[in-house]
C-alpha cells in the first residue's frame, strides 16, 4: 500500500505564491506516489476567525479550487471538509490529555501569532491554544506518514510528532510518527521584502491574479534601496525581485545575464522587473487555464462532498483502532 500524506489549507483568503513553493508544489509531486488527503481546515480557521465564521465559509471552495488550478487531480487526491469529519474532534479531545498547557504555549508558531493578533488582547481563546493539538487529530485520523508544510508549520509538526509518541507508549502502537516535509523554497519573502507573505500584509501575488495585475505588483517591488540610479552597482543577494527570478523563471541564462550587468550596473530595475512579469505570467498562464475547469460551483462541491465521504469512512476505522486500545467501548 503507498503512504499517506495529510496536508490542508485554513479557507481565510485565496492563496498565493509562497502557499505554492512552500506546500502546493509539493502536493503536486507527490500525489502520484503517495494516497494524498488534502483538508479545507475550516474549524481550525475558525480559531482567529472565531466573530466572522461567513469569511470561512465564502472561502472553502476558493482554496479548493486554488489546489485544483496548480495541478492536483481529484482522482488521484481526497479532499475532505474538516467540519465533516466529526472523528477529528473526538480524537483531538483524547490528545488534550497528553498534552499540558505550559507546552502548547512554548510553541513558537502559536507565540508569534498570538503577537500578531490584536484581537488577543483581552485573552487567547482556548481553541486557538489547542490549535496543534487539532492538527495533530488531523494528521493521525488519516495515519499520514509524510506532510507537506510550510516552515512556519514545522514547530506543530514536531508536536504532532510528540502527541503520537506519548499516544502510542501509554496505550500501544496505533499511529506511524509522522514526517514534515518543507518546500525547496522555505519561504517565500513578500514583495515588499518582508519575511512574511499575506493578503493582510498586501504584499503577495495571488494564485488567481490577472496578468495586468500581476503586472503592476512587480513594477511596485521592493528591489536594492541603495541603487538610485540604473547605472549604479545593485546588489542581488537578498533582493527580492532576483529571488523570484531564481524560482520562478525557467530561462536560468536570463537570470544569470540579468545578475551580472545589475551587479555592474549595466541593467536598470524597470527592465529587470519586466522580465520577471513575463516569467511570472508564463508561470501562472497554464495555472489560470486549469482554474476554468474548475469554476462551477456545484463541480467544486461534489469534488469536496465525494472526497469528505471517504475520508470519514477512514477516520471511522482510525477511530475505531484507537478507542479499542484506550480500552473504551465503540458502541
Amino acid at each position: 500500500m503507498k503512504k499517506r500524506i495529510l496536508t490542508g489549507a485554513r479557507p481565510t483568503g485565496h492563496l498565493h505564491l509562497g502557499h505554492y513553493v512552500g506546500t502546493l508544489e509539493n502536493r503536486v509531486q507527490f500525489q502520484d506516489d503517495y494516497e494524498t488527503f488534502i483538508m479545507i481546515a475550516d474549524v481550525q480557521a475558525l480559531t482567529d476567525n472565531f466573530d466572522d465564521p461567513e469569511k470561512v465559509s465564502k472561502n472553502t471552495l476558493q482554496v479548493l479550487q486554488d489546489n485544483l488550478a496548480v495541478g492536483l487531480d481529484p482522482k488521484k487526491v481526497t479532499f475532505l471538509l474538516q467540519s465533516a469529519i466529526p472523528q477529528i474532534a473526538e480524537l483531538t479531545i483524547y490528545y488534550a490529555n497528553l498534552v499540558t498547557i505550559a507546552r502548547l504555549e512554548r510553541n513558537p508558531t502559536v507565540k508569534d501569532e498570538i503577537k500578531e493578533k490584536q484581537k488577543f488582547n483581552e485573552g487567547v481563546p482556548l481553541g486557538f491554544l489547542m490549535y496543534p493539538v487539532s492538527q495533530a487529530a488531523d494528521i493521525t485520523i488519516f495515519k499520514a506518514n509524510l506532510v507537506p508544510v510550510g516552515e512556519d508549520q514545522l514547530p506543530h509538526i514536531e508536536q504532532t510528532r510528540e502527541i503520537v509518541r506519548k499516544f502510542n507508549s501509554v496505550y500501544g502502537e496505533v499511529f506511524p510518527v509522522p514526517e514534515a516535509k518543507v518546500g525547496e523554497t522555505a519561504r517565500l519573502v513578500g514583495l515588499d521584502n518582508n519575511s512574511k507573505m499575506g493578503k493582510s500584509l498586501n504584499n503577495a501575488i495571488f494564485l488567481d491574479d490577472d496578468a495586468e495585475t500581476v503586472r503592476a505588483k512587480i513594477m511596485s517591488m521592493y528591489t536594492d534601496p541603495n541603487r538610485i540610479r540604473a547605472t549604479d552597482p545593485g546588489r542581488v543577494e537578498g533582493n527580492p525581485v532576483f529571488i523570484y527570478h531564481d524560482i520562478f523563471n525557467s530561462n536560468k541564462a536570463e537570470v544569470e545575464d540579468l545578475k551580472n550587468r545589475y551587479v555592474k550596473g549595466q541593467v536598470g530595475d524597470i527592465e529587470v522587473k519586466q522580465k520577471l512579469v513575463v516569467a511570472i505570467n508564463s508561470f501562472l498562464d497554464p495555472v489560470r487555464e486549469r482554474r476554468k475547469l474548475y469554476e462551477d460551483k456545484d463541480l467544486l462541491l461534489d469534488i469536496l462532498k465525494f472526497g469528505t465521504n471517504r475520508a470519514r469512512e477512514i477516520a471511522a476505522e482510525t477511530l475505531h483502532e484507537v478507542k479499542t486500545a484506550m480500552k473504551l467501548f465503540d458502541i
